[in-house]
């Protein structure tokens, strides 16, 4: 029997896609696996926007990063609008006790997400050494979980984020970004299955076999969170979704609009609800979180966010599946405008800066990886527009936007993104976003005279 009013413990962390064993990738993550088994695990979750704070801001308001006001990096000076309300302010209001441990991303002010109590937590900011993500890394925010709940140091209900490091890329010493192999364990790079989208070359292996240390890290960390639930007795009285915000930290995956950039593990374990083990091959999006978790709380669900529930899909009854999800990129290190609807079988991208053709964020750019790409690939510019049949191509590969056989496919997909962009505002339709701090930028000298404000 499920609890009336249970918890609920969000996991979340950086960069990991869906590279877990679970989804069929040959690494060993048995704790994040055991999750899955004892709850749903979701094939086709995609997120809003394949980077970081966008994509969070998606999962925490149910509403498009270009609707919310999230467009770019929080470090970068973008915010949420004025007014836009997230999840641990809406289990708040239910009566929920809200906790924040670890990192988030959404904001530089702490004090706008509204946690009752903030254990520790940090934003991510790029080109700082490793030593700085210390307090965020898996093995010590599940610690500080672990004593929270060993102590019982809360109020039922609960509801707790709690945000991982890993695995996101750091800064070394030589310049070169990589996943701080002097602090985790590295597999051999020999010993790794390539990824199919990237080409099979020594520095990407060498990048992968680094990767998966933290992804073990991250693993161990998930399974202290687990234990530590099942000591306190919680087990049967709390939500655990775990999540990440997009692909891993590689070319054509991180700051992409293809599968690899805007997939993630989307796990859900409710004993007494949710089966053990169903997988659901939906298609679903990260706006659609909050929204379903309000519907599992039994707290009124707002009319104006994008995602849509689906708790009905968790009860079976009679869930209206999407038959599309949409995606966005403005800015990241760089402008990057890019737009796209992903349906079960193709993939239309609009592209609107001229932009090499495999975009790299600065992480990846400085990157074994990154090199090996660049010299693969060279920088060409990309089209305009881009259309994958995900059915005869899924690493998507093969544009056939022009060919003649898709046209009919081109312009309805066109058509569907250019309305969805009309129905949500979308300001690229007006022209060029420009960066968060625009107004700051351009403040002349004579004008601080005037208005007392720096430059």
């Amino acid at each position: 029997m499920a609890a009336s009013h249970p918890n609920v413990l969000l996991v979340h962390c950086h960069d990991l896609g869906q590279y877990l064993g679970c989804y069929g990738v040959d690494v060993e993550t048995p704790r994040i696996d055991e999750l899955a088994n004892e709850g749903a695990l979701f094939e086709n979750h995609f997120v809003t926007a394949p980077q970081c704070s966008p994509s969070r801001g998606s999962l925490l308001t149910g509403r498009y990063p270009h609707i919310n006001g999230l467009m770019g990096l929080a470090h970068g000076n973008w915010e949420l609008d004025e007014g836009e309300r997230i999840l641990p302010q809406y289990l708040s209001d239910a009566g929920y006790e809200t906790h924040l441990f670890g990192l988030q991303h959404v904001t530089g002010d702490t004090d706008r997400l509204g946690f009752d109590h903030v254990h520790s937590e940090g934003n991510l900011y790029p080109g700082v050494s490793p030593e700085v993500h210390q307090v965020n890394r898996a093995r010590n925010v599940s610690d500080v979980v672990a004593t929270f709940l060993e102590k019982e140091a809360y109020d039922a209900p609960f509801f707790a984020s709690v945000g991982f490091f890993e695995c996101h890329r750091v800064e070394e010493e030589n310049g070169r970004f990589g996943f701080d192999a002097d602090f985790y364990d590295s597999d051999d790079p020999d010993e790794v299955r390539p990824l199919p989208y990237l080409p099979d070359r020594r520095g990407i292996r060498r990048d992968l076999g680094e990767f998966r240390g933290m992804v073990s890290a991250l693993d161990d960390g998930v399974g202290t969170i687990l234990d530590a639930l099942a000591a306190a007795d919680l087990e049967s009285e709390t939500i655990v979704v775990f999540t990440t915000e997009h692909g891993i930290a590689f070319p054509r995956a991180k700051g992409s609009p293809y599968d690899a950039g805007i997939e993630a593990v989307l796990l859900v374990r409710w004993p007494g609800v949710v089966d053990d083990g169903v997988r659901y091959d939906e298609l679903v999006s990260n706006v659609d979180v909050l929204p379903t978790l309000l519907e599992c709380l039994d707290i009124d669900v707002p009319d104006d966010l994008n995602g849509r529930s689906f708790h009905p899909l968790l009860v079976d009854d009679g869930y209206d599946e999407r038959d599309r999800v949409f995606a966005e990129m403005t800015w990241h290190d760089m402008y990057n405008p890019v737009r796209a609807i992903r349906t079960d079988r193709y993939k239309y991208v609009r592209n609107l800066w001229h932009l090499p053709t495999v975009y790299l964020s600065t992480d990846i750019f400085a990157s074994e990886a990154g090199r090996e790409v660049r010299e693969s690939y060279g920088v060409p510019l990309r089209p305009a527009e881009e259309l994958y049949d995900l059915e005869a191509d899924p690493q998507e590969s093969d544009n056939v936007v022009y060919e003649p056989g898709y046209q009919d496919v081109r312009i309805d997909l066109s058509r569907q993104l250019r309305e969805w962009m009309e129905t949500t505002d979308d300001p690229l339709l007006d022209g060029p976003v420009p960066p968060a701090d625009y107004d700051e930028i351009t403040t002349w000298p004579h004008e601080e005279e005037a208005t007392g404000e720096p430059g």
